[in-house]
């Protein structure tokens, strides 16, 4: 079963439920995910920007928009307007899509890896993991790789609960780490 049908079959209620919510529109749902790359000390290289442009089209099956400084900092040499990163929103089925392959495939791919601590979820309900490279993706084939980055995925909730947001992961399949 896909995870969209269900959480509108199983999750929604049990959420329901165990919040004690009546209507289906005020319980938490993932609006979004946000894959982002930064560059670091590559950000001169244009050939490092094209190959984690690829990476994330990969990932995502979406082009990556590349993000901007802001304002200059000399201190990493850094200039206004200069890339400094990239990053791939998703929403609706792509999202969902994401996610599912994110808990089934990805996270028991990653080495050592345990589970993730709850202590992720911000106060208002979303959840920031990161990786240190990009290899446990089952899109990213082994002989394709020209170098290893790491990367950071935000999924926002609709939440302002951190709560709520945990049992919404939970029930989601998210692999949290046993006190």
């Amino acid at each position: 079963m896909r995870l969209k049908e269900k959480y509108k079959k199983e999750i929604l209620p049990a959420l329901k439920k165990e919040l004690g919510l009546k209507n289906d529109y005020l319980a938490p749902k993932v609006e979004k995910v946000v894959l982002n790359v930064g560059f670091g000390k590559h950000t001169k290289e244009k050939e490092y920007a094209t190959n984690v442009a690829k990476t994330l089209t990969k990932i995502t099956g979406q082009k990556p928009v590349l993000t901007k400084a802001k304002k200059a900092i000399s201190a990493f040499k850094i200039r206004e307007g200069m890339i400094i990163g990239a990053m791939v929103t998703l929403r609706g089925d792509r999202m969902y899509d994401f996610l599912e392959r994110l808990v089934n495939i990805t996270f028991p791919r990653v080495r050592d890896f345990r589970g993730i601590s709850e202590n992720i979820i911000d106060r208002d309900g979303n959840l920031t993991v990161g990786f240190k490279e990009h290899l446990p993706f089952p899109e990213i084939k082994q002989e394709d790789i020209d170098n290893i980055h790491g990367l950071e995925i935000t999924i926002v909730t609709s939440t302002q609960n951190r709560a709520a947001a945990l049992e919404l992961f939970r029930l989601l399949g998210f692999p949290f780490k046993k006190n």
